[in-house]
């Protein structure tokens, strides 16, 4: 038992380094393997590892302990995974996880260890440091992994803002085509669904744009989504009507055909999304706040360029 035990311990390790490589080089396949790795550390080895540990030892009284530890490294293996995968909730199970080893973890330890008179104090000493290294290691891992993506996404926003300074300069044409008209109808949609997205933030359009960073909940996913939902519940179903209505436009207007047929790449747009989510509901729900402000920003950019160069 111990021998496939110990197999399964190293089969997971692996899989994990292997996991954390591909993450750190940004290779494919890096999220998969990381997950299959936790998943099997938390579901298999672990419970395996504490069984065999609890049948194979003496004193049976301290299965409380058992499991509280194994429910301890369940919420900081998860929120750990949830975390590095940008996955919904990911702040409040670490929220969770972090003092939980101090709160619930530590005083059973000391309580149960504390009535066995052949434990070594080094013991204590070892598990005291196990817990402050977690500590150091978790808080280092949500500030990491979410700062480089979050600050990406405001030098983008920057990036469109300038952007859109010099554009609104160029003056407007009183002539405009059935393009141009669509494309103003799209340009509402899009300051529509920031707006409402930015009012649950407690931020304007213009102090986003002027200093964007004040997102308290940036790295969440689904909260833009949340955000623009319309009465049947869909959320960007709006947008996702306004875009297919521009390119439909496009494609009947001479002369901009070739526009018609890059557009979808232009705008990040497809309705032949396979599957139970739409285009829109993979934009707003599957990405994070700070992403989801930063599409809106960049596709009102690409529209008032293709605008000014009509």
């Amino acid at each position: 038992m111990k021998q496939k035990i110990y197999i399964i311990g190293l089969c997971t390790a692996l899989v994990i380094v292997a996991g954390t490589v591909f993450k750190v080089n940004h290779f494919p396949g890096a999220g998969i393997l990381i997950t299959i790795g936790i998943a099997a550390l938390v579901l298999i080895f672990l419970p395996a590892a504490l069984i065999n540990n609890y049948r194979s030892g003496e004193n049976k009284s301290s299965l409380v302990l058992y499991i509280v530890t194994y429910i301890t490294c369940l919420l900081i293996f998860t929120a750990m995974l949830f975390k590095v995968q940008h996955w919904p909730y990911a702040g409040a199970l670490l929220t969770i996880a972090l003092p939980f080893p101090y709160v619930v973890f530590l005083p059973v330890f000391l309580y149960v260890t504390s009535k066995n008179k052949n434990f070594n104090i080094y013991n204590t000493v070892f598990v005291l440091l196990l817990l402050a290294m977690n500590s150091v290691f978790s808080a280092l891992l949500a500030l990491n992994v979410s700062k480089v993506r979050i600050d990406e996404s405001y030098n983008l926003s920057r990036n469109y803002s300038r952007m859109e300074t010099v554009l609104n300069q160029i003056p407007k044409k009183a002539d405009e085509s059935s393009v141009s008209r669509e494309i103003d109808e799209v340009l509402r949609i899009v300051k529509n669904y920031r707006d409402r997205i930015l009012k649950d933030e407690d931020l304007s359009s213009e102090q986003w744009s002027k200093e964007p960073g004040g997102l308290w909940r940036a790295d969440v996913r689904g909260i833009a989504g949340n955000a623009i939902l319309n009465a049947d519940g869909l959320p960007g179903e709006e947008l996702d009507r306004g875009l297919k209505d521009l390119i439909s436009v496009m494609q009947k207007t001479p002369g901009y055909e070739s526009l018609a047929k890059s557009a979808p790449s232009i705008f990040d747009y497809s309705d032949n999304i396979t599957g139970d989510d739409s285009w829109a509901q993979l934009i707003f729900n599957d990405n994070t706040l700070s992403w989801s402000l930063i599409y809106l920003d960049g596709l009102e950019t690409n529209l008032n360029m293709i605008k000014a160069s009509l």
